[in-house]
């Protein structure tokens, strides 16, 4: 069985007057458990098109996705949602926590969409925040927190269903320099610790340094950077 997250040969189209045109062309892809690794590129190179594909988002034109060792291309809605709750965890630009629900709480809701939360649950959300540096934020409201706060509780929210594959789209966009480390660092941390198959995509050249592999989106097309981080940065910048 194929563990972590598995891009074979995928090709978004979209109509465009009588044709089409090709936001992703022949992507192919391959991120194992512990593995963390970005995805750099200039908007409109088909950044987002990849990341809803490869989170179950969209489906693509032509080619597979296999997560966790499952083939989802060809799986109907109602079981492309299970495994969205059940095999991916996402990070987003912004936090989007939910105002009126406390840390825990916010940690839990996933949980809570798929039935209904035990003893165990809690004690993990709990486990979760306190590793993220939240111990004593469990009661706290969105207002209540720094931006690098809301992001660790993203982050935990993510992890609360121990999913197999994270994505995280644009994770620092909102954080200062300071913060922006702090929060890459700690999700290069559960990555690993965690086993989790994981893909970042990013303008933010500051967090380079955390992943094990670096990838160019441009015009639809994925290549491979040099691991070597000095250098992958200096051609992120070309």
């Amino acid at each position: 069985m194929t563990k972590g997250l598995q891009i074979s040969g995928v090709t978004k189209y979209y109509a465009e007057g009588s044709g089409r045109i090709a936001a992703l062309d022949h992507v192919s892809l391959k991120v194992e458990p512990g593995e963390f690794v970005a995805v750099v590129g200039p908007s409109g190179s088909g950044k987002s098109t990849f990341l809803s594909i490869a989170g179950a988002l969209l489906r693509p034109s032509e080619g597979e996705v296999t997560v966790n060792g499952q083939l989802i291309s060809k799986l109907s809605d109602r079981e492309l949602s299970k495994i969205r709750l059940q095999e991916i965890g996402f990070i987003m630009q912004s936090s989007n926590l939910v105002p009126y629900l406390n840390v825990l709480d916010q940690v839990l809701i996933v949980k809570r969409m798929s039935g209904r939360v035990s003893k165990e649950d809690k004690a993990f959300a709990i486990q979760l925040l306190e590793e993220l540096g939240l111990g004593s934020k469990l009661k706290s409201y969105p207002e209540e927190l720094s931006g690098g706060e809301k992001q660790r509780t993203a982050i935990a929210r993510a992890l609360s269903n121990n999913p197999n594959v994270i994505l995280a789209d644009e994770p620092t966009a909102s954080l200062d320099t300071k913060r922006a480390h702090e929060v890459v660092e700690l999700i290069a941390h559960e990555v690993k610790s965690r086993r989790k198959a994981a893909i970042m995509v990013t303008h933010d050249e500051r967090m380079l340094e955390y992943c094990d592999k670096i990838y160019r989106m441009e015009d639809g097309t994925l290549s491979l950077l040099q691991t070597n981080q000095r250098e992958a940065m200096n051609l992120v910048k070309v």
